[in-house]
């Protein structure tokens, strides 16, 4: 049979119209087929440079164009319906843009964005007219085209700005909304140019007679002023209607983009993007990744914290068998009524396909669970919470947030709200919960790989609470001291953290506080014969030593000497009897206070860390917390913001991509 060929566009003779449809389908379904597989390979090997998706889609579609076989797949009519939803796509990415321009700005005083997207944007327009005539796009290029494809260049793909900084969670931070303004204003400036100088170079006709070049301007810069005429009297009335139609918060409706009109693409539109995509992520990570390292950081920890300032607290839960202990932990560490503390109780629920599939957007960033067990979890949490601090929190101020993830990325959206809300402090609830008999269960390890993750990476302290009995105290007294609570004091920076925030507890009426101080018997025959078995860093240790007096005898002289804490010291000599000691402690305390290490290593604690079952608690909460235990006493584990561990942390978790 001969072969049968599409003339012109149109469709074969009818008795080979089935064999053509099957052949040519099979191609189409291959060629897709083939450049979805390519465009997600291809991406993954491009995340580590920092490369959107876009641009593994481009660099797939230019190789699989230029093969024979793919190409003739394809016939122009087949070609013209990709063109129109590639332009449809172009219209409402145009759309969204304008929509988010202040064409007035460029009547007003340049301001720090625009200072700096006119900074990215003239040298990038001498550039590329420096060098577009020696890339030879075209045997004889024009002025217009170099100076449109220059101009077009400049522009930042804002597009892809957003979605970057969207993907790395530092939108409301000062860079963030740096980059996102600087981008729009340079890409309104380009956009603004390139229709502007239109008018002067015309591409699409070509006229030899200056006379006719300039009636052929004058013509077009009146229709240009007609329609901006029209555009400026009758859009108010179009977008009135297209706000009447789209509450606010709710998305606009696709039927209503149908009105907006652009104008055609090229392969110029393609080259553009091409050269403006590729460069723009390695850029803006190199930029975020300096910002981060170079700008000034600020410790935040309860050891410097200002005692006039507020406590930021991200108070996190798992649910409702949490809020009891949630609430005497609220009650303990409200300290004086001014300034009082800030918290933010967090709910941390688990991201499922069944509850993604419930997800209502509201907005460009805000989405509204609607699964039935989270929002009557959420309200019951609520409602008891509230209730308490309606009627017993003076000095606290509650605010609800939501860190609704998977597992994995649970732990980058508490880091990423602690750094936007100036948290000084999160809670974590430990992943194990008690049983009747007292003992722990085998725990979610899903939440225990989260907590691990945000103490890794946490911009400032963190705290692991263990609940083996907190949550039963239904109320604690504000006039009657019955609330016994411990800290233990080893020393090192995690110590000093708890000693600091054991301060606060300190100021409650109904709270007994201990302070509990490990010091090495020197009277101990064992003691040089141990130090010779480890390598100490003298230095070091006699640097934290002194930084522990201090921080202990600030501590001493403000709520000891006074007689509000008592103190009591324990001599041991080794890890053994500091282990035998510790076990001892059970069932004495309702809550002990302990740092999770941070300590110069010390023969009161060297090689208990073999013995940990969740080093996440360190090695003296990990003892104090024993799963098979059936005390009562609840343990909190605080870990001191390091400025290295969260500049570690960043570069090492939070990718770009």
């Amino acid at each position: 049979m001969e072969s049968v060929h599409a003339v012109n566009g149109s469709a074969p003779a009818c008795p080979d119209f089935i064999s053509y449809t099957v052949k040519n389908a099979a191609g189409k379904v291959i060629s897709i087929g083939l450049a979805f597989v390519f465009s997600n390979l291809s991406h993954q090997l491009l995340k580590p440079l920092s490369q959107p998706r876009i641009a593994s889609d481009i660099a797939v579609g230019l190789v699989l164009g230029n093969i024979s076989l793919i190409r003739h797949a394809f016939d122009e009519q087949f070609i013209d319906i990709l063109n129109s939803i590639a332009e449809f796509g172009m219209i409402c990415y145009m759309f969204v843009l304008g929509m988010e321009m202040d064409p007035y700005v460029i009547f007003k005083a340049p301001s720090r964005n625009a200072m700096v997207a006119y900074a990215g944007m003239v040298p990038t327009i001498i550039l590329a007219c420096s060098l577009t005539p020696l890339l030879h796009y075209y045997q004889h290029p024009t002025i217009g085209f170099t100076l449109s494809l220059s101009t077009t260049l400049s522009g930042s793909s804002s597009h892809i700005l957003t979605r970057l900084i969207t993907s790395l969670k530092i939108g409301k931070s000062d860079i963030g909304k740096l980059v996102i303004a600087a981008g729009m204003h340079s890409d309104m400036i380009s956009v603004l140019l390139v229709s502007i100088g239109y008018l002067f170079f015309p591409t699409a006709v070509t006229v030899n007679d200056i006379a006719a070049n300039i009636r052929m301007t004058l013509t077009m810069a009146a229709a240009l002023l007609l329609q901006i005429i029209f555009t400026a009297t009758v859009s108010p009335i179009f977008m009135n209607w297209v706000n009447n139609e789209n509450p606010e918060g709710k998305p606009m409706k696709g039927s209503h983009l149908l009105n907006i009109t652009t104008t055609t693409t090229s392969i110029s539109i393609i080259i553009v993007i091409f050269l403006s995509v590729l460069p723009t992520p390695l850029v803006v990570s190199q930029i975020i990744k300096r910002a981060r390292k170079r700008a000034p950081t600020q410790r935040v920890a309860l050891e410097w914290l200002d005692p006039s300032n507020e406590l930021r607290i991200l108070l996190c839960i798992q649910g409702v068998h949490n809020v009891l202990s949630t609430i005497n932990f609220m009650e303990i560490s409200q300290g004086a009524s001014d300034p009082g503390i800030l918290v933010y109780l967090t709910d941390m629920v688990e991201l499922t396909d069944q509850i993604a599939s419930t997800l209502v957007q509201e907005g460009m960033d805000t989405v509204t669970v609607m699964d039935k067990d989270v929002t009557e979890m959420r309200d019951q949490i609520s409602t008891a919470v509230q209730a308490y601090v309606e009627e017993n929190g003076n000095g606290i101020t509650l605010r609800r947030m939501l860190a609704l993830s998977t597992f994995d990325g649970m732990a980058k959206d508490i880091c990423n709200l602690a750094e936007d809300l100036m948290i000084s402090l999160i809670i974590l609830p430990f992943h194990k919960n008690r049983h009747a008999n007292g003992t722990l269960d085998g725990g979610n390890p899903g939440f225990r790989y989260v907590n691990r993750k945000v103490l890794r990476n946490a911009p400032c302290s963190v705290g692991i609470l263990v609940d083996r009995g907190y949550g039963l105290v239904e109320k604690i007294s504000k006039s009657v001291s019955s609330f016994q609570v411990a800290v233990i004091f080893f020393g090192g920076k995690d110590d000093r953290e708890a000693l600091a925030y054991a301060g606060r507890v300190a100021r409650h009426p109904g709270v007994k506080l201990t302070v509990i101080r490990f010091l090495l018997d020197s009277d101990s025959v064992t003691t040089s014969r141990r130090a010779g078995n480890y390598r100490i860093n003298a230095a070091k240790q006699e640097e934290e030593m002194k930084l522990d007096d201090e921080s202990f005898a600030q501590f001493y002289e403000r709520h000891i000497a006074g007689g509000h804490v008592s103190y009591s010291e324990k001599h041991v000599a080794n890890s053994a009897e500091t282990y035998t000691t510790l076990r001892s402690l059970e069932g004495q305390y309702g809550l002990i206070i302990v740092g999770r290490g941070g300590r110069v290593d010390s023969i009161l604690t060297i090689g208990m860390n073999d013995w940990q079952q969740c080093p996440e608690l360190g090695p003296i909460g990990d003892v104090l917390s024993g799963s098979d235990s059936s005390h009562t006493t609840s343990v909190l584990i605080i870990q001191q913001h390091s400025l290295k561990g969260e500049l570690d942390g960043v570069d090492d978790e939070f990718s770009i991509m």
